[in-house]
């Protein structure tokens, strides 16, 4: 009987997603639906967008009749951003937002995301990257420290955890039972910060000691 070959990693693909203005109050609620649909959601923040900042983010629909309605909208209050992680994300997430006119979405798509919380073309609740070269550009303004390597699965994700995580981490695990800390979560931070392998480390100059007079 031949041994059976071992199954090839799934690629994980990134999006970004906005819960707009209007729905902000639902983040907790999307976040869910999100999370139980099978997307990680890797990156999260909350900001809000001057008019400037929403004509650069949507510059490709520049000189439009809707353009200034939408920079508008898009400004007027907090927003929420997330970068979602998983197989064919952007194509999984644009199927749950369902169509970009949230009217027509409540016709063919009514369990869709914009079906739900959204309110016209304009108030459509929520936005997600179009295709791979838009999703790394949106990243990258909501999340300009982003890293967008591909997040390592399966045999990757177990060999990364083992060679960079896992030895410091048992270490600290182990010497945090050995203090039993009264505030262990804050306690185990600090020795990691502490006890981190690729810290920086200065390296002492020694120099030849000078004759006495």
């Amino acid at each position: 009987m031949q041994p059976l070959m071992p199954e090839p990693p799934i690629p994980v693909e990134k999006t970004l997603a906005l819960i707009k203005p209007d729905v902000c109050d639902k983040e907790e609620e999307i976040e869910d639906i999100i999370l139980r649909s099978g997307f990680l959601v890797v990156q999260k923040r909350k900001l809000q967008l001057s008019p400037e900042q929403c004509s650069n983010f949507y510059a490709d629909q520049y000189g439009k009749m809707f353009f200034p309605n939408l920079t508008a909208y898009m400004s007027s209050g907090p927003l929420v951003a997330m970068v979602l992680a998983r197989h064919n994300a952007i194509s999984y997430w644009k199927e749950l937002l369902g169509p970009s006119n949230s009217i027509k979405a409540r016709e063919t798509h009514p369990d869709s995301l914009r079906a739900i919380y959204g309110t016209d073309d304009l108030r459509n609740a929520l936005h997600g990257s179009h295709n791979f070269s838009s999703a790394e550009k949106e990243i990258r303004f909501m999340f300009p420290e982003a890293i967008l390597e591909p997040i390592p699965t399966r045999q990757a994700a177990v060999d990364y955890l083992n060679l960079y995580v896992n030895p410091t981490l048992l270490a600290g695990l182990t010497a945090l039972c050995k203090e039993k800390p009264a505030d262990p979560m804050t306690w185990l931070a600090k020795w990691l910060i502490e006890h981190n392998p690729n810290k920086p480390r200065l390296q002492l100059q020694t120099t030849e000691a000078e004759p006495q007079e």
